[in-house]
C-alpha cells in the first residue's frame, strides 16, 4: 500500500464510523467504462459495478452531460411542493418499460431500502392488512423494515433487534441447497407446496398484505429459481388477494439479459421496486405498479424531501436512453454467455466450485470444500477476492454463507477487458484449489 493510500486510510479510520466496512483498501481517483483508477494510478477491471449500480458503466458520457445540464438549471425544490417535468417524464418511461399490460403509476425515493419501505406501506394501505412474507436468502436493505425482511443475520441484522412485527420468512427456491433435500425437477416443487402449511401454522392468508421477493436473489448468492416458482407465487397471491412485490433493485435494468428479471419468468408483479442502475450511480429509487394499488394511499402518505431529485431524474432518463441506444440489454446476454461458459469450464477443472448459476450477466460460482457435503469454502472465497484485487480485478462475494463470488460486470466492458478479467478469476480459483 502506498503512502498516499495509507494516509487516506488513516484519515478514514479517524472520522468514519467503524461499522462502515470496506472490502478493499482502494481509494478511487476516477473511473470510466469498466475500469477504475486509484489515487496511485493503478488500473483495475471492475467486476462489481458499484454492487450492481453501474450497468451502463462508469461515467457514461450522455449521462454525465445530462447531469451537468440539469445542474445548471435546477438542483432541488422538493417535488411535493413545486414540481418539475423530468419527474413526470421518468415516471412515464417506467410505466412503459416495466412488465404488465395494465395502468401503472410511480413514486420516487432515494435508495433501494427506501423504495422497499414504500412498497410495503402502499401494499398495507391498499389491502388493509399487516402481514408481509419474505424469503430466506433475501436482502432488501438495512432500515428497520428492510432488515426485518432480510434473511442474512450477520452482518446485517445481528444486534439490531427487535425487528418489525408481522414479517414471516419462508424458504426460497435455492435448488443447490434445497431446504427439503429434494432435487429439481423431480421434487414436486415443495417450495410452493409449503405455503399450505405456512398458512395453517404461521399466518392466515387473509391477514397478509404482501409477498416480496427478488426474482434473482442477489446478496443471497445469485439464486435463480426454477421457471415454475415465480408464476406459482403469482397464483398464490391471486388466490388470497396478496400484493406481489418484485424487488428488482439489483437484478433490474439489463443485468439478467432482459430489462427486468421478471420478464424471464413471464411475471407481472403488482408492485416493483427499482434502484441501483436506474441512474448510473446517482441516488434514485422508485416503486412502480398497478395504478389502483399505487393510488391507495392518500395525498401526503408517501413521499420524501429528496425523492425524485431533478438531477437524479435527468440521469435516469439519460441512462435508460443510453442503454437502449447502445443495446446494453442484448450485450448483457453476450457477456453472460461468455462468463457462464467460462465458469462451467472452471467447474470441470476445479472441484472447489460446487455450483455455477445465473441469468444474463448476473452470474456466480458457489465454492465448497467438498462437493458431497457442500461445506461452504468461506476462507477460500475471501482468498479468491484478494487474489483478484492484487492482480487488477475487483470482485465481491455474496451468499448467506459468504462462499459465493458474484459478477456484476459493467455492460460496456470490452471483450479484451472481459477476457483478461476472467483469466484472473480463473487463476484465483486455481490458487486455492487442492
Amino acid at each position: 500500500m502506498s503512502s498516499t493510500q495509507q494516509e487516506l486510510l488513516a484519515r478514514k479510520q479517524n472520522v468514519v464510523a467503524r461499522g462502515i466496512s470496506n472490502s478493499t483498501d482502494i481509494f478511487v481517483k476516477e473511473a470510466k467504462g469498466a475500469t477504475i483508477i486509484d489515487v496511485d494510478g493503478n488500473e483495475y477491471i471492475d467486476f462489481y459495478a458499484g454492487i450492481g449500480t453501474l450497468n451502463s458503466g462508469h461515467c457514461p458520457p450522455p449521462v454525465v452531460e445530462a447531469i451537468k445540464n440539469q445542474a445548471d438549471k435546477l438542483l432541488h425544490t422538493c417535488f411535493m411542493t413545486t414540481m418539475y417535468e423530468n419527474y413526470v417524464e421518468l415516471a412515464e418511461k417506467l410505466t412503459a418499460i416495466t412488465p404488465g399490460d395494465f395502468a401503472k403509476k410511480v413514486m420516487f425515493a432515494n435508495s433501494g431500502a427506501e423504495c422497499v419501505e414504500n412498497a410495503v406501506k402502499i401494499a398495507r394501505f391498499h389491502t388493509k392488512r399487516t402481514g408481509i412474507i419474505s424469503f430466506e436468502c433475501a436482502f432488501h436493505g438495512r432500515t428497520l423494515m428492510t432488515m426485518s425482511l432480510t434473511s442474512k443475520v450477520k452482518p446485517y441484522k445481528f444486534g439490531f433487534g427487535p425487528f418489525a412485527p408481522e414479517v414471516y420468512k419462508i424458504p426460497s427456491a435455492y435448488c443447490y441447497r434445497c431446504y427439503y433435500r429434494s432435487t429439481y425437477p423431480g421434487c414436486g416443487m415443495h417450495c410452493l407446496e409449503q405455503f399450505d402449511r405456512m398458512f395453517a401454522a404461521e399466518v392466515a392468508p387473509e391477514t397478509v398484505a404482501a409477498m416480496i421477493i427478488e426474482p434473482v436473489q442477489g446478496e443471497g448468492g445469485f439464486i435463480v429459481p426454477p421457471p415454475e416458482f415465480l408464476p406459482g407465487l403469482r397464483k398464490i397471491c391471486d388466490q388470497y388477494g396478496i400484493v406481489l412485490i418484485a424487488d428488482e433493485v439489483q437484478a433490474g435494468f439489463g443485468r439478467t439479459g432482459k430489462m427486468f428479471a421478471c420478464e424471464h419468468f413471464g411475471l407481472e408483479p403488482d408492485l416493483m421496486t427499482v434502484a441501483k442502475s436506474i441512474a448510473s450511480g446517482m441516488p434514485l429509487s422508485g416503486v412502480v405498479g398497478k395504478a389502483e394499488i399505487m393510488d391507495a394511499p392518500d395525498p401526503g402518505h408517501i413521499g420524501g424531501t429528496f425523492g425524485g431529485n431533478p438531477v437524479s431524474c435527468a440521469a435516469a432518463l439519460a441512462t435508460i436512453k443510453y442503454m437502449e441506444e447502445e443495446k446494453l440489454v442484448e450485450r448483457s446476454q453476450v457477456i453472460g454467455e461468455k462468463v457462464r461458459g467460462r465458469m462451467l469450464e472452471m467447474k470441470e477443472k476445479y472441484p472447489i466450485i460446487g455450483d455455477v448459476r445465473g441469468l444474463g450477466s448476473m452470474n456466480a460460482i458457489e465454492l465448497v470444500k467438498d462437493r458431497e457435503t457442500k461445506e461452504p469454502a468461506k476462507e477460500e472465497t475471501a482468498a479468491i477476492s484478494k487474489y483478484c484485487i492484487d492482480n487488477g480485478v475487483i470482485t465481491i462475494s455474496a451468499g448467506i454463507f459468504g462462499n459465493v463470488i458474484r459478477t456484476l460486470i459493467p455492460l460496456v466492458i470490452t471483450d479484451e477487458q472481459l477476457e483478461k478479467g476472467l483469466e484472473v478469476l480463473e487463476q484465483a480459483v486455481a490458487s486455492v484449489s487442492k
